[in-house]
């Protein structure tokens, strides 16, 4: 069902939920969406897929998020959950088996703290291939990328893990890894070249089952890229 087209303005609302799954409305190349459909395929979640146009939101999903953004969850009794953290922390707790985040608080606290320092991470993804579109100099942005991305490098050399918190997967791998999968499409996977350790990790990470569950071929991130940061996005390329 991930392989939908998307819902836009003046479409008809999808059918209800039926009971026992949990639909998550998501766009296919959305970083943070992924994340949840991350969490759904690890935990082996039976859910649906709607994909919405988010340059052309249906006024039915604006009732439903506000805001217009995914990912958002809906439970077949009609609960709304949104934002991408958020969200993957509901399923870790109501969907018990298998837990992606730790029991103990403080191994909690400290992949909370990873975290917040990765989001500082997150705009230069963006910022870098914006201004190079824009004839800009950005060597002092990726320079301070390459900066960011060897203290994630640090963190697996003082652990000496194959993963952010231990030799198996948890959240944390899985609520950094889009941005990983599109370096090639922002025009930054060079940035690895320092970074021996965080190289290995995205390795790993490619042979998980959710990660290829979710991914997309290079291509055709980058096909949708290109659209992207022209300012004319195709939700539906490929399909």
């Amino acid at each position: 069902m991930a392989s939908e087209k998307c819902f836009d303005n003046g479409s008809c609302a999808p059918s209800p939920i039926p009971n026992g799954l949990i639909r998550i409305y998501s766009m296919r190349f959305c970083p943070f969406a992924q994340r949840t459909r991350l969490v759904l395929h690890a935990k082996g979640i039976k859910h649906e897929t709607v994909n919405i146009n988010l340059k052309d939101k249906p006024d039915w999903y604006l009732q439903k998020n506000p805001m217009g953004l995914v990912p958002t969850l809906e439970t077949s009794s009609g609960q709304l959950i949104c934002e991408s953290l958020i969200t993957c922390e509901y399923l870790d707790e109501v969907y018990g088996d298998k837990k992606l985040l730790p029991a103990d608080p403080f191994e909690k606290a400290q992949q909370k703290m990873w975290l917040e320092d990765y989001s500082k991470i997150i705009p230069l993804f963006y910022k870098i291939p914006t201004a190079g579109k824009n004839g800009e100099d950005v060597s002092a942005l990726k320079e301070e990328l390459k900066n960011k991305l060897a203290k994630l490098n640090k963190v697996l050399v003082n652990k000496s893990t194959k993963f952010f918190a231990g030799d198996d997967i948890t959240m944390i791998d899985y609520m950094m890894w889009p941005w990983f999968e599109r370096l090639e499409m922002y025009g930054v996977k060079n940035c690895l070249d320092g970074t021996p350790e965080l190289k290995k990790w995205t390795g790993r990470m490619l042979e998980d089952k959710a990660v290829k569950a979710t991914m997309h071929p290079i291509e055709t991130h980058k096909a949708f890229g290109k659209s992207f940061f022209e300012g004319k996005p195709d939700y539906d390329y490929g399909l």
